[in-house]
């Protein structure tokens, strides 16, 4: 059998033990597979080793990663009409050149001789092979198949997007029986799943989807107006403009997405919430879904949570090395209070997910409570909370206190009642970490009095509190070097003798900047910040007196990054509240 065969190749190539091909055995019997995907998806060996090793016991060259060049296909020998890309997409296998009767292609198991054979009979030739990662192929079959489009930069979306005006035809779709609403006529609800389940509009709401996470979106809003639907995507920060679809297929999407997230497709008249899990490759993405009434229709807004693509890790948050000094000091007390603060979109759950992530430890019993969980870590136990049937913050953390918990995760506080079970938590032995919404770290205190917690609970509570904001980073590709004169920005004298400016290029789609960088306050609460406090000292006396600490400020720490070449000045102005 093959999947034998693999396991006696990685066996006899030291990589995998008989005991872990049994194991794997196991789970193919239960999930179905590849055995080969299942070693990888246990953790057994890498994809990279498994190619290499099949590469060296078969005697079939091996592409490695670190030259993607080599899965280059030719251009000019039309291998995406001798092989459709639907079928290189399903069976991970991408045509690299064709020379007489002889087609050489990349796969990454060389053992599916089924696959072999369907390759024989569709190119109509013999078969050469290549062994590359799968990750690596369907990279390069997205480049080769599906990014070339018809026109220069045309996307899949976008050639789906023009062929939903033509392919799509509205006469069609509204010559199913309507029902009268009021005055609004909407199509009968067993007609509407029939057509949210059609392959076009099935196709269109994945590729919508599928695009959004390539170009590291957060959000995607789907907007109705009069006679036009607007389609945007969040990219660091921003909204941009989508190429549409075509308006009348508002209604077949909109109600695809419901039921991807296992919302209510006939309630059109109030706010629903709901969720999907989508597999991209070889990760999970969640994604949030809501939806609200508006005069036009529903507006469907989507949250993509890509862990795959945020590092929930400190260090690759774009903290500098004493604020990771100091957090991970902080992380480390046995009990307290740790906060993270900030406006809405500044980051606050990423930076606290990647703190739980420090306190992870097998001797430790780690609970979370969010609204709603995010990201879904392993080791860690976590609580949706569900104020309808009275699973609120506040009740959860009541019974975290009876599941002997080492470390407590509190998506935010909101009220006097979790802040007080917080606070009595971290007086009673237990590390707390949580977020408030405040501008800086040093107004935490003082919302956290006017909410009603008192100061001498305050005092022995708190061991950390940090402020943050997300700044969007330059695009390394095409920023501009400039020296800065004394006064051009308002006095402000760098350390640097040149910083950069945006510019804009084909990478960063012209908008000068790429991804995100955190820019932190980091305010440890020693003996003098606490004195303060137990005075009922005001938010600037305690800002003051944390800057004499040592705490540089959102601005300061921005200013710093400026001078590293990783933003511009004009971003940190933006964010910042301190200028």
């Amino acid at each position: 059998m093959n999947h034998l065969k693999l396991g006696e190749i990685l066996i006899k190539q030291g990589l995998i033990s008989e005991k872990q091909l049994q194991e794997a055995i196991e789970v193919q019997k239960r999930e179905k597979g590849r055995i080969g995907e299942i070693f990888i998806k246990l953790g057994i060996i890498t994809e990279e080793h498994m190619a290499e090793a099949l590469g060296n016991q078969l005697g079939i060259p091996y592409h490695s990663s670190n030259n993607l060049e080599l899965l280059k296909p030719q251009r000019d020998q039309e291998l995406d009409k001798l092989i459709p890309g639907d079928f290189a997409k399903k069976n991970c296998v991408l045509p690299l050149s064709r020379h007489l009767n002889s087609l050489t292609c990349a796969v990454y198991d060389p053992l599916d001789l089924l696959l072999l054979d369907n390759l024989k009979r569709i190119a109509g030739c013999e078969i050469n092979l290549v062994i590359a990662t799968q990750t690596a192929i369907q990279g390069a079959i997205n480049e080769f198949y599906f990014q070339k489009g018809t026109e220069a930069g045309s996307s899949m979306l976008d050639r789906a997007v023009e062929s939903s005006y033509t392919e799509f035809k509205q006469e069609d779709l509204f010559s199913i029986p309507q029902e009268k609403t009021g005055d609004t006529a909407e199509l009968s609800l067993d007609k509407l799943i029939a057509k949210a389940e059609e392959a076009p509009v099935i196709k269109l709401v994945d590729l919508i989807i599928r695009q959004a996470i390539d170009e590291r979106a957060s959000d995607i809003h789907i907007e109705p107006f009069e006679n036009k639907i607007i389609l945007r995507y969040r990219i660091d920060g921003r909204l941009y403009n989508i190429p549409p679809p075509a308006p009348h297929l508002h209604l077949p999407i909109v109600s695809r997405i419901k039921i991807l997230a296992k919302l209510d497709i006939a309630e059109k008249r109030l706010p629903q919430d709901g969720a999907i899990t989508a597999k991209l490759e070889n990760r999970g993405v969640d994604i949030r879904v809501s939806t609200i009434p508006t005069v036009w229709g529903e507006k469907v807004v989507m949250r993509i949570l890509d862990k795959g693509a945020v590092p929930l890790e400190l260090a690759g948050l774009g903290f500098d090395a004493r604020q990771i000094e100091l957090l991970r000091k902080a992380l480390s007390a046995p009990y307290g209070l740790f906060f993270v603060t900030g406006p809405t979109g500044s980051g606050k759950s990423t930076t606290l997910y990647a703190a739980v992530n420090e306190t992870v430890d097998p001797t430790k019993n780690v609970l979370t409570v969010e609204d709603p969980v995010e990201y879904k870590i392993e080791g860690i136990n976590q609580v949706a909370i569900k104020p309808e049937i009275g699973l609120t913050f506040a009740t959860a953390l009541k019974a975290f206190l009876r599941q002997d918990p080492d470390v407590i995760m509190v998506g935010e506080i909101r009220d006097l009642e979790t802040a007080s079970i917080c606070v009595r938590a971290a007086l009673t032995g237990h590390f707390v970490l949580s977020t408030l919404h405040t501008n800086d770290a040093a107004s935490a205190i003082t919302r956290l009095v006017d909410i009603g917690v008192q100061h001498y609970l305050l005092t022995p509570s708190l061991v950390m509190i940090m402020g943050q904001r997300l700044a969007r980073r330059l695009c390394q590709k095409c920023k501009e070097p400039y020296e800065p004169t004394a006064d051009q920005h308002g006095g402000i004298v760098f350390k640097s003798d040149l910083v950069y400016k945006a510019a804009g290029c084909e990478a960063c789609k012209g908008s000068g900047y790429k991804g995100r960088v955190v820019v932190a306050e980091v305010m440890p609460v020693d003996d003098a910040i606490r004195a303060l406090i137990s005075k009922g000292a005001s938010h600037a006396e305690l800002k003051d007196m944390a800057r004499k600490n040592g705490m540089s400020t959102i601005f300061e720490s921005g200013i710093r990054l400026v001078e590293k070449g990783l933003t511009t000045y004009d971003e940190i102005c933006r964010i910042s509240v301190d200028t």
